[in-house]
């Protein structure tokens, strides 16, 4: 093009984007002809995309692609008008067309010449047989005026594919429709309208919305403050009654009633006051709440993309490689539509590209090994994409001959990495462990083309650099199949959070096999090192206040907090201070100037605005083994904190739920606090009046006496009236909160989000520590 011609870059840009969107239709669309030629709407889809390509192309004046798509648009068109039936030739052809029309609209590539383009229209012209009268004559399309030549008018209607002459071809331009309106469609099949956005952008807008949400959470203690004022105004004007009833059994002056009226007025004007603030705070905050939540959502949803844009070449790539070794391969894909997050579609496709071609230069048979073993010339590999538990799942699997696991067991032998006794002995999943060791690898001689095992060190480096884990599976003469699982999303990590040395760290769940509470006798001394026996084997236990370098606190009580984490056949149990709960955090990358920092991947931000730091598995497997290996593990010291001799605080649970009850008694027990509990409002209001509670916690729908009844009667009572509740109910409309509340509750958790660390935080906020 001449420089008139690249003055609007833009131009050219959106050539290239569809370039890139109709190529992945050719590609498709020829595959299928390739096994049945007949197919019309494949037939009709390629003929569309290489008219599509050929106007674009005229438009920003890219002669060598108008000829390009022209000749694949005739024999396209042929086809289609069964005066040319495709057989493997053409396919080919149009696949090598297909390409030279991506180089052409990629710039800066190279092989895009005169010479080239010619030889290929060449070749072309010779493949659509019976061959025509007259000969064809290069260049094919006549020469289009420079863009720099076009008036605004022919320019935008050449862009919208309007009067765009097209001598060859022209009943189908007229049933062409507009160019915008197609790349609108190439990205979703309802219309949906695309805009360019920088990846950088996406990422701060995803981290805006994730610390506006964090910021709407500081409202809950405002709301909670303004709730007390409130209770207390409630207690000065039951006060100012019974001052009222007393002075007027004593003579009083004039004076003295004046001023106890204006007290009541003033009073009363500012509960007014406070109710109505106190409401319009609570709703301002479930609305600010609610929004933020959906902008947190839509910007995570923004970068998230369908699993098929990873798969763009994939089935090509199969299908070129097993002509090129002489077998017949056929990709089949499941699961295209999986959303997944951007950053781990890029990250994917190296890894899946080594397995898919292990798969076909090593899995798959060649067509006569396969017809003697029974099995059909066309040897077949499936990939498929799904959401697990948080995660996508990806199955790589083939019907080919599998692992030969006598060969792999006398390779790990002569290789000295294993003695012949004991490599005699490992199952089979131990045996295939072996081929994700650095440099491991059955061939015999090295090709251009991975071997299965060739590589797949660096296969499992990646994924893990994903958060994920690989696994390998075989059965001989069956085939094989790989099982990955990683994150949907960089941007977001499921996690545990816990606490130790009085700081929140987090571990994705990925990560986690269990937790679990260990008694003192549970843990037993082995070689000088603390285990526990966990699922059929000793599991050794290290105290994360070492490993993080925290200081290391008693417990507080005789159950010790253990995470069980595992990454492949290393499994450790590391002791913390207590479970906080389950989180979906938002990965804050660390500063860079820090360099790596040992065990930790990242930071977040908790819900209340505080942060937590991310562990990384991996690195502190590592930190224990060093520990291990240099002796200075430390014992975790296995005597609880000494009772103290100062009361504990006592709590009242009313509901009419065993389930519930049983798990707030338990939950609050383990914190430390005496716990009593009532079946219905009546049997709380009984107990209420006949013992001491420091707090108390009551559902709303319960036989006989409901909750609003219960702290209704609380509120009258001038020895309870300043007891603190916590309502804990299923009804989680906003109508429901403020009945709860108006009644006099201090605190309002809906069980449909209850989880252990918000009813835990929720009476530290009410009553402090357990012990005062």
């Amino acid at each position: 093009m001449t420089p008139d011609q690249m003055r609007d870059a833009s131009l050219f840009e959106l050539f290239t984007l569809e370039a890139e969107a109709q190529t992945q239709v050719l590609s498709a669309g020829l595959l299928a002809l390739e096994r049945d030629p007949t197919q019309a709407d494949h037939l009709e889809a390629c003929m569309r995309a290489a008219h599509s390509l050929k106007g674009a192309a005229r438009i920003v004046g890219v002669d060598a692609g108008v000829s390009v798509a022209h000749v694949m648009e005739d024999c396209l068109v042929s086809a289609q008008e069964s005066r040319l039936r495709l057989r493997p030739e053409h396919i080919d052809a149009l696949l090598q067309g297909t390409d030279l029309l991506m180089r052409i609209a990629t710039p800066g590539s190279s092989g895009t010449d005169a010479q080239v383009i010619n030889a290929y229209v060449v070749q072309m012209n010779l493949l659509l047989v019976p061959a025509p009268a007259v000969a064809r004559s290069l260049p094919i399309a006549p020469e289009p005026a420079p863009i720099s030549e076009m008036s605004s008018a022919d320019l935008l209607a050449a862009a919208l594919r309007l009067d765009v002459p097209e001598p060859e071809t022209a009943p189908l331009a007229a049933a062409e429709k507009p160019a915008a309106a197609k790349r609108n469609r190439r990205s979703s099949d309802n219309g949906e309208r695309v805009l360019r956005v920088t990846a950088e952008r996406l990422n701060s807008l995803l981290d805006l919305s994730s610390k506006a949400l964090v910021e709407t959470q500081r409202l809950k203690p405002f709301l909670a403050t303004m709730q007390r004022v409130k209770r207390l105004h409630n207690s000065n004007g039951r006060a100012l009654d019974s001052l009222e009833a007393s002075l007027k059994q004593a003579r009083v002056s004039s004076e003295t009633q004046e001023a106890l009226a204006e007290a009541r007025r003033l009073l009363s004007e500012a509960q007014a006051m406070l109710t109505q603030q106190t409401a319009e705070l609570d709703e301002f905050g479930w609305q600010a709440s609610q929004r933020a939540q959906q902008l947190y959502d839509t910007a995570l949803a923004c970068r998230m993309r369908p699993f098929a844009d990873v798969l763009g070449g994939q089935a090509r790539m199969v299908r070129d490689l097993g002509r090129e070794l002489g077998k017949q391969v056929r990709l089949e894909i499941e699961g295209e539509k999986t959303q997944v997050d951007r950053d781990v579609l890029e990250k994917l496709e190296a890894p899946l590209t080594h397995l898919l071609r292990n798969a076909v230069d090593h899995g798959i048979e060649f067509p006569e090994q396969r017809l003697l073993a029974g099995k059909p010339a066309e040897g077949h590999i499936r990939l498929r994409a799904s959401h697990q538990a948080g995660l996508l799942v990806l199955e790589i699997s083939d019907d080919g001959g599998g692992i030969d696991l006598q060969r792999l067991r006398r390779s790990i032998v002569e290789r000295q990495l294993s003695p012949a006794e004991t490599a005699a002995q490992m199952s089979d999943e131990e045996l295939l462990s072996f081929l994700f060791l650095p440099g491991f690898s059955l061939r015999d001689k090295v090709t251009e083309v991975s071997g299965r095992g060739v590589g797949l060190d660096v296969v499992q480096h990646m994924v893990r650099q994903l958060r994920g884990a690989i696994e390998l599976e075989q059965e001989a003469g069956q085939g094989s199949r790989f099982h990955l699982e990683v994150p949907l999303t960089l941007s977001v990590v499921r996690s545990l959070v816990v606490e130790v040395g009085g700081e929140a760290y987090a571990f994705p769940l990925a990560h986690i096999e269990r937790m679990r509470d260990l008694q003192a006798d549970d843990i037993v001394q082995l070689e000088g090192r603390q285990h526990f026996w966990h699922e059929g084997r000793h599991v050794g236990l290290v105290a994360a206040s070492q490993l993080l370098q925290r200081p290391q606190s008693q417990t507080l009580g005789d159950a010790l907090k253990v995470v069980v984490i595992r990454e492949r056949d290393a499994v450790y149990g590391v002791a913390v201070e207590r479970f906080i709960g389950e989180r979906t955090l938002v990965v804050l990358p660390l500063d860079p100037r820090l360099g790596k920092v040992q065990d930790i991947t990242a930071g977040a931000l908790l819900d209340d605005g505080s942060p937590v730091l991310i562990i990384d598995v991996e690195d502190m497997l590592r930190s224990v083994e060093k520990l291990l290996n240099t002796g200075r593990l430390e014992r975790i010291d296995r005597r609880s904190q000494q009772t103290s001799s100062v009361a504990r605080k006592r709590v009242l649970v009313v509901d009419d739920s065993l389930t519930v009850r049983e798990l707030e008694r338990k939950l609050l027990l383990n914190r430390g606090y005496e716990v009593a509990v009532a079946v219905d409002g009546m049997d709380g209001w009984n107990a209420l009046r006949a013992e001491d509670f420091d707090l108390l916690i009551t559902d709303i729908d319960m036989p006989r006496m409901d909750g609003i009844e219960l702290v209704t009667l609380l509120r009258r009572d001038s020895r309870l009236q300043s007891l603190p509740v916590m309502v804990v109910s299923y009804k989680d409309r906003e109508e429901d909160r403020r009945r709860g509340l108006d009644a006099g509750a201090d605190y309002y958790l809906a069980k449909a989000s209850f989880h252990d660390d918000a009813l835990l935080d929720a009476v530290m906020e009410l009553i402090g520590e357990a012990q005062g």
